[in-house]
């Protein structure tokens, strides 16, 4: 795999193979995580749905509570160490469950504690990792780049979720629970090998950093608008991917290995999505991008009516080639029209807004379920997720983002970092 712009190959850049490498590691074992936490909750004396919500919304949490503080410690510190601070914390999180799991001694304050330490992890890893692929990558590279490392990353949770239901059915959850542990520990020693240092920045308080972010995030249309789009969205995939679709899995579907083959599939859809996505040049995308999110709504309606698994997986592979054009388009966008100095920041808000409601959404899908049904709450998902995504549409600056109209507005890109910030650590 060879970039088509100038300059060598990206997989011969050593610190683009080894953020690719660390995130292709601790994928892996995250794909074993998915499948085996959800089960291993289940699988606990007195699980039920509402124990498994609360579980989820625990971990859930502490990824909106903390991940403002993530974006502003990112802007003001190497990213690259904070990143391998936040994969020591997982270690130790999984490493936990895991072995509350295999003892058979897992009392929920515990799990519920666990869990915290894991969303605070992800809450310093995101914005990190956000900010760090323009300070090694050059600006001209960037959708490849970002195309490329959801590639490796995509690939490799295919792998962890094509293994995951064996595993469970075969070993159990807590060993795959433990893989997931095991894997970061190696994460975070490839990315401690980064070495990107962190710019001078003028002294200000947290405040005021979080105020110059908040400025740079609500002066942009397009942003924000997408951002309470995904607020909606994640709420409702989550609660598919939590709770609801491994309810309906377990009862009526052929329990964890059916399960594995329907998310086995989305990551083979984002797989081919990364690849596409790295390589199409679209004049609006952020309207692409929008429209990309209405797939997501097609297997969770199918889920509801307890469509055969096949027929699921096929509209999940969809969802996952759409999931992964909408990431790559986003993502890079930000990344050109976002400064650098503050990137981490408004990376935080943006995934503050997507995450708001995704706590709710873990919170509720049990109860939710209890009360009405499995298949009705689904319905429920996947309707909002197309009111939603309808509504984001209605942003001119959606609309119009790339366009000649929007240039003749004097809408700027972002200005590349200097040369030598992209060399830093070297």
């Amino acid at each position: 795999m060879t970039d088509s712009s100038s300059g060598a190959p990206l997989w011969r850049e050593r610190r683009f193979l080894l953020l690719a490498a660390a995130r292709v590691v601790s994928v892996l074992g995250n794909g074993f995580a998915r499948v085996a936490l959800a089960f291993a909750v289940l699988a606990l004396p007195g699980a039920s749905a509402g124990r498994l919500s609360l579980v989820l919304a625990c971990q859930a949490l502490p990824q909106l509570v903390f991940i403002l503080a993530g974006g502003v410690v990112a802007d003001r510190m190497s990213r690259s160490r904070l990143m391998a601070v936040a994969d020591v914390l997982g270690a130790g999180a999984y490493g936990g469950l895991a072995a509350m799991v295999l003892t058979g001694h897992a009392p929920l304050v515990a799990l519920c504690l666990l869990a915290v330490v894991a969303g605070s992890a992800t809450a310093l890893f995101a914005p990190a990792m956000d900010g760090l692929v323009p300070l090694i990558v050059p600006a001209d590279r960037l959708q490849r780049a970002n195309g490329l490392l959801r590639m490796g990353v995509n690939s490799s949770l295919l792998l962890g979720l094509a293994l995951s239901g064996v595993a469970v059915a075969v070993v159990g959850p807590g060993w795959a629970l433990a893989l997931d542990a095991a894997s970061f520990v190696v994460s975070a020693a490839l990315t401690a090998r980064l070495g990107v240092t962190a710019a001078p920045r003028r002294k200000a308080s947290g405040w005021a950093d979080l105020r110059e972010g908040w400025q740079e995030f609500s002066s942009r249309q397009w942003l924000w608008v997408v951002v309470a789009q995904y607020a909606v969205v994640v709420a409702a995939k989550n609660a598919n991917v939590g709770v609801l679709g491994p309810l309906m899995a377990e009862r009526h579907l052929g329990g964890a290995r059916a399960w594995s083959v329907i998310v086995a599939a989305q990551a083979l859809g984002t797989i081919a999505g990364a690849g596409l996505a790295a390589r199409v040049r679209v004049r609006r995308p952020m309207l692409v991008a929008v429209v990309c999110t209405f797939p997501a709504a097609v297997p969770i309606a199918l889920l509801s009516v307890r469509a055969p698994v096949w027929l699921i997986a096929a509209a999940t592979f969809g969802s996952g080639v759409a999931s992964d054009v909408f990431g790559v388009l986003w993502a890079t966008t930000i990344q050109r029209r976002v400064p650098e100095h503050a990137l981490s920041r408004v990376s935080s808000y943006d995934w503050f807004g997507s995450l708001a409601l995704a706590p709710l959404g873990l919170l509720v899908a049990g109860p939710v379920a209890q009360a009405v049904g499995t298949g009705p709450a689904l319905a429920g998902c996947a309707a909002l997720i197309v009111l939603a995504t309808t509504a984001a549409l209605l942003s001119p600056q959606v609309r119009t983002l790339g366009t000649e109209k929007e240039r003749r507005a004097g809408v700027p890109e972002a200005p590349a970092p200097a040369p030598e910030r992209q060399r830093e650590g070297s």
